[in-house]
């Protein structure tokens, strides 16, 4: 069986399937179609810790389908805007890991991580698989995966 490592941006899936479809994407049925084809040697949720009781929820069914979950704190800045950002945490686990799996699978939209995929097809022979909502995904990231799974209405709760 393929072995691959799963890394989810949460914070990019929820806001994208929301604006999208008004809904929210079903990792449970996720977890169930992809470990049906291959062996998920790592499985992790990037998440913004923000004290609040129905995202505690969220974390703990993550954790139980399966997803190791990273949070971060939700910082407020002084101007009112908003930092929770996990691109760089992303970045470094998907590149340490990289080359001990036969796929990585991502699961986001954001276009930052363009370059990354690029990079580690050119150092390693590990395949990439996006999963993000066509609409909303970054072409460049799209374009600099080997395989881009839409995120349409049946992958939703």
């Amino acid at each position: 069986m393929e072995k691959i490592a799963v890394f989810v941006d949460v914070q990019n899936i929820y806001y994208t399937t929301r604006q999208a479809y008004q809904r929210q994407f079903n990792y449970r049925n996720f977890w169930k179609s992809i470990s049906c084809r291959a062996e998920i040697v790592t499985a992790i949720a990037y998440a913004i810790e923000s004290g609040d009781s129905g995202q505690f929820k969220f974390q703990s069914a993550l954790k139980h389908i399966g997803f190791q979950v990273k949070l971060k704190p939700y910082i407020q800045r002084a101007d009112g805007s908003a930092k929770g950002d996990w691109d760089v945490g992303i970045t470094i686990d998907i590149m340490e890991i990289a080359a001990t799996v036969d796929k990585i699978v991502l699961l986001s939209g954001d276009g930052d991580f363009a370059m990354l995929l690029e990079r580690i097809s050119a150092k390693t022979k590990v395949k990439t698989a996006v999963y993000g909502v066509p609409q909303l995904t970054a072409k460049s990231l799209i374009d600099a995966c080997d395989q881009f799974y839409a995120i349409t209405r049946e992958d939703l709760l």
